[in-house]
């Protein structure tokens, strides 16, 4: 009889995972990591998670919203993590990542730039780019430019229009959160403020409100920096912006997701998007308003769908 010592079982138990991921398609769990940055003259840390296989040369880009994180993007980067490396940074001045010393440079291109310097961090050529909101501007910013490194791009309710009252909607609670005395009180104010997520199961709602949080001597507070709502307050527009040229300017095949309720992303806009520029396709997604938070199993397939099985009539002509 062979008697096994510890150290053999443990090795002999990672064999046997090891032979197990490669039977059944497994993938490494989620990692976190971060990159330094330059802005400004001062250094800060961008911080990001990386789910999947380190050498697979599929990349995807997941980047979230005005005042969100990378962890939004929890449950579809699993989802996609057995055909794609996936990474899911936060945006300066949220989540993890460190909060800039000038205020005036949280602005999308500042952070396309902040993103070309992630890239370079990952050693990737290419990468295929899902932008939530904000992360859709960003990823439109750098889809447009010549010898884009983007191959595919996902716009999830965001657009070349950005609708003048719907930013100002955005502004009125962006940086005023209270200090929250419980975890289920800032849920409670997450619902309220974001009614355009969808339906939500309270375990997602949970895991939303949790990633989004840090805790202070003296309860809970948003985890981003309140100076973005002052920045955007600051300039508040009067008319919608429009980017039109931006967008013509882009020849990656795109998919553009629209929550039927959004105010920031309208139904003309969304169509016009499909007869110009890249000619994007457009899903509609119920029930839902600004922005599909694309937590359910509907939502990611039509993601894997794009990414992994795209019709020809999204490639542009």
């Amino acid at each position: 009889m062979t008697v096994l010592t510890d150290d053999r079982r443990i090795l002999m138990a990672l064999c046997c995972w090891s032979k197990l991921k490669s039977l059944f398609g497994a993938s490494p769990g989620m990692r976190e990591s971060g990159v330094q940055c330059l802005t400004s003259g001062q250094l800060h840390h961008m911080a990001y998670t990386e789910w999947g296989d380190p050498a697979n040369p599929r990349v995807l880009l997941c980047v979230h919203g005005l005042t969100r994180n990378g962890r939004d993007f929890d449950e579809l980067a699993r989802a996609l993590s057995r055909d794609y490396r996936v990474i899911c940074p936060d945006v300066a001045g949220r989540g993890q990542s460190d909060w800039l010393a000038n205020k005036n440079d949280y602005a999308v291109q500042v952070y396309v730039q902040h993103m070309l310097i992630l890239l370079a961090r990952l050693d990737v050529a290419q990468v295929d780019w899902l932008g939530t909101s904000m992360g859709g501007l960003i990823g439109m910013g750098l889809a447009a430019l010549p010898d884009t490194p983007i191959r595919r791009l996902i716009l999830n309710d965001v657009g070349p229009v950005l609708s003048a009252p719907a930013l100002s909607r955005i502004g009125e609670y962006v940086g005023r959160a209270p200090l929250f005395a419980s975890v289920e009180a800032a849920e409670q104010y997450l619902r309220e403020v974001g009614p355009g997520f969808g339906k939500l199961s309270d375990d997602q709602w949970r895991a939303l409100t949790v990633s989004g949080l840090r805790r202070d001597a003296d309860g809970w507070r948003m985890r981003y920096d309140p100076a973005i709502g002052e920045v955007m307050r600051a300039s508040p527009l009067k008319t919608d912006m429009l980017l039109w040229p931006m967008y013509d300017a882009i020849r990656a095949p795109t998919l553009v997701l629209r929550g039927v309720d959004s105010d920031l992303l309208t139904h003309t806009t969304a169509e016009a998007m499909s007869q110009r520029g890249p000619r994007a396709h457009i899903v509609e997604i119920a029930e839902t308003g600004h922005a599909p938070m694309l937590m359910c199993a509907g939502q990611i397939e039509i993601v894997r769908n794009f990414l992994l099985e795209a019709p020809e009539s999204s490639d542009p002509v």
